[in-house]
C-alpha cells in the first residue's frame, strides 16, 4: 500500500511539474513573440500578447489605463517610430503560478536606443483564456 501511495505521489508531482513547465514555456514563447514584434517595430503584433478587452489594465508612469486599444494608442504615442522603440529585451524573469490558468510574472525590461537607453521593471498577470496565454494586467515602470 505504501509503495502505491508513493508511486501515485511521484506521478502527481511529475504531471504537475510537466504542466507547470509547459505553461511557462508557452508564456515565454508569447513574451518572445512580443520582443520579436517590438524589435521589428510592429506594435500591433506586439499587442497580441495582451487580452483584447476593455478590462485590460495597464499601470505605468501616467497611472492606470484600461483597454487594449488605449494601451496600443499609449504605446504609439510614447514610441512613434522604430528609433524611439529601440531594441527590447526582458531579463530576470520570474514565474509564479497563482492558479491552474493564472501566472504572476515579474522581470526587467530594457530598451537599447540610439537616443538613450531605457529600463524598468514589470509585473504581469497572465491568464490562459480560450487556450491562449494573455496579459490581463501590466504594471511597468
Amino acid at each position: 500500500m505504501k509503495n502505491i501511495i508513493t508511486l501515485q505521489l511521484i506521478i502527481y508531482i511529475g504531471v504537475f511539474s510537466y504542466t507547470q513547465n509547459s505553461d511557462i514555456i508557452a508564456i515565454q514563447q508569447m513574451m518572445n513573440n512580443q520582443v520579436a514584434a517590438w524589435n521589428k517595430g510592429n506594435l500591433e503584433e506586439f499587442m497580441q500578447g495582451y487580452l483584447v478587452s476593455d478590462s485590460l489594465l495597464f499601470i505605468g508612469k501616467n497611472g492606470r489605463n484600461y483597454g487594449w486599444k488605449t494601451t496600443l494608442n499609449n504605446y504609439r504615442n510614447n514610441y512613434p517610430d522604430v528609433e524611439s522603440m529601440g531594441i527590447l529585451s526582458f531579463d530576470a524573469v520570474k514565474f509564479e503560478k497563482l492558479h491552474a490558468k493564472i501566472y504572476f510574472v515579474t522581470g526587467q525590461w530594457k530598451l537599447v536606443r540610439s537616443n538613450g537607453n531605457l529600463k524598468g521593471w514589470f509585473s504581469l498577470i497572465i491568464q490562459k483564456i480560450k487556450g491562449k496565454w494573455k496579459i490581463t494586467h501590466d504594471h511597468s515602470s
